[in-house]
């Protein structure tokens, strides 16, 4: 059975046109899919749509065959974990405090985390290299750092499906690694899903699936070898002075100055 499912989904704010049209995608489990366009082209708003924190106007998300709409959040929060762009926090949390909120989903509402909860929370941290973090408070960190403990707090749910919205934009080179090779780990070892907004296109080498958004539509689908061709991304970022090329298992992507 297909793990998430969206067919022909529109969404509009307000009364403003659609920042989503008609798009439609599959996740298998154990597959890596990442999203790209320029801004604005709906990108974020698709992965809101599904992790369920917006409703669509039209078209349906199921997630393991069920309406996600239907899903009782606890228990979805048990399926399917978000990592936003940014996260700003008033509040003095530690490290280690942070990354357990991600076992609530797993928690009886009268009990407080338990020795398997801290393990699990403790390993979400080593996958994310940000162990030597766990004491210090969240407010303190870099944006880097924050990124990859985020990143924590969304393994420690021990989901099966990962969305991440540009995850790597705050990550120097060496967490950027990281965080691939992390990744790859959990879809070998754990059958983990991912959906990934990225404006990295040398990330998507290594990826499953592309899905290419321009003004909130599809205009590629396919392999990374499909989608990192001149044409294609000349016209998914309206940029005629895009290239890329082939060298290696790496695609190479820039444009004349």
């Amino acid at each position: 059975m297909m793990l998430l499912s969206a067919q022909n989904l529109d969404y509009a704010y307000a009364a403003g046109p659609l920042a989503v049209r008609r798009v439609s995608l599959t996740a298998p489990p154990g597959t890596m899919t990442t999203v790209i366009g320029a801004n604005g082209s709906g990108k974020s708003t698709l992965i809101r749509l599904l992790a369920g924190l917006l409703k669509p106007q039209a078209g349906t998300i199921l997630l393991d065959g069920t309406r996600l709409a239907d899903w009782q959040p606890r228990l979805r929060a048990r399926h399917v974990a978000y990592v936003p762009q940014s996260t700003a926090t008033a509040f003095p949390f530690t490290v280690m405090e942070l990354v357990l909120s991600g076992r609530t989903p797993h928690t009886s509402r009268f009990r407080f985390e338990n020795q398997h909860d801290q393990q699990q929370a403790q390993h979400a941290l080593e996958m994310t290299g940000a162990a030597h973090l766990a004491q210090r408070p969240f407010i303190s960190l870099s944006g880097g750092e924050r990124q990859m403990v985020i990143l924590a707090r969304a393994l420690a749910q021990e989901p099966r499906l990962l969305l991440l919205d540009e995850p790597s934009s705050s990550l120097d080179l060496n967490h950027r690694a990281a965080l691939l090779r992390t990744l790859l780990n959990l879809r070998r070892t754990k059958q983990l899903s991912v959906i990934m907004i990225t404006h990295d296109l040398q990330f998507t080498a290594a990826f499953d699936q592309v899905i290419a958004l321009r003004c909130g539509e599809v205009t590629a689908t396919g392999t990374p070898d499909d989608v990192l061709r001149d044409q294609v991304l000349r016209d998914v970022y309206g940029d005629p002075h895009i290239h890329a090329q082939r060298i290696g298992d790496q695609t190479l992507v820039w444009t004349d100055l």
